[in-house]
């Protein structure tokens, strides 16, 4: 198995995850990292088409999580080509040489609205994976031209890929520093609806997706089941998103993103989720 992006947030604990489990990882790093825990590292790039065919040697499965993970984490170019492609080539390899299943680290902003420079908020709560995108940074334009990839790659070869659309992913401990914050500042969360994961259970969800009795290319969104800030969520969007549509009302501090698909079809349920108590939001 290939885990590309394995020195990152999430590849370091999937890489670590996967290779407890018994899977034999090969993990594909830009930068060295002697904590990783694979079979084999490899320090490479997955623009070069090289590296990438000696990661690939005897792999079965694909994990691809190396990105440029935000819009300034470079320059517009940087980001949106070192993204897409790197998400064309891994999948395309592996197609190629026949692999049958890939997971890839889409992102909630693939949908555009979060890193939106724009007034603009989502069409309606809770999101979903049919929500209608509006994206004006390279980043998401990225993320969402991945999940094209992954579509192209299913048609031509036949690999069946998952990709998630991952909210914050982060620590616990960093997670609830997010939340202190959102005390004062909620408003911040409004376009993510508040969402977030820990990296195990993200390593979780990606184990799901290279297991789960499923054909085709799916995208699907995962977060733990509530929100990281401590007011109930359906005060919060009647403080901060009282025009969009609801279709659904939520209970407590339930994330307003539609997990169904996530645990229909992959069994997926957050295990790590934070225990907040809940205020009273003061506007």
């Amino acid at each position: 198995m290939l885990v590309t992006g394995a020195a990152g947030r999430i590849g370091s604990v999937t890489t670590r995850h996967l290779s407890e489990l018994g899977a034999l990882v090969t993990a594909l790093t830009l930068v060295e990292d002697p904590s990783l825990k694979a079979d084999r590292v490899l320090v490479g790039d997955t623009r070069s088409e090289d590296d990438v065919r000696t990661a690939l040697d005897g792999a079965e499965l694909v994990v691809h999580l190396a990105a440029l993970a935000h819009p300034t984490s470079g320059t517009p170019y940087d980001v949106y080509t070192t993204n897409v492609v790197s998400t064309f080539n891994v999948l395309a390899q592996a197609g190629a040489l026949g692999i049958d299943r890939a997971v890839v680290a889409s992102s909630i902003n693939a949908y555009g609205v979060p890193f939106n420079p724009n007034d603009v908020l989502p069409a309606y709560y809770p999101l979903d994976e049919k929500i209608p995108s509006d994206v004006a940074d390279w980043y998401s334009l990225s993320k969402q031209n991945d999940e094209n990839t992954a579509r192209m790659c299913w048609r031509r070869w036949g690999t069946d890929v998952v990709s998630f659309r991952f909210p914050h992913v982060n620590s616990a401990e960093a997670v609830r520093r997010q939340a202190d914050g959102f005390i004062e500042n909620p408003a911040r969360g409004v376009r993510e609806g508040w969402a977030y994961l820990d990296t195990r259970d993200a390593a979780y969800a990606i184990e799901l997706g290279l297991t789960a009795p499923l054909s085709g290319a799916h995208t699907f969104f995962v977060a733990a089941g509530t929100t990281n800030a401590p007011y109930e969520t359906e005060a919060l969007l009647d403080a901060f998103a009282p025009g969009v549509p609801r279709l659904r009302r939520f209970v407590g501090r339930e994330v307003p993103i539609d997990l169904t698909a996530a645990r229909t079809v992959l069994g997926f349920q957050a295990q790590h989720e934070l225990d907040l108590p809940i205020h009273r939001l003061e506007i």
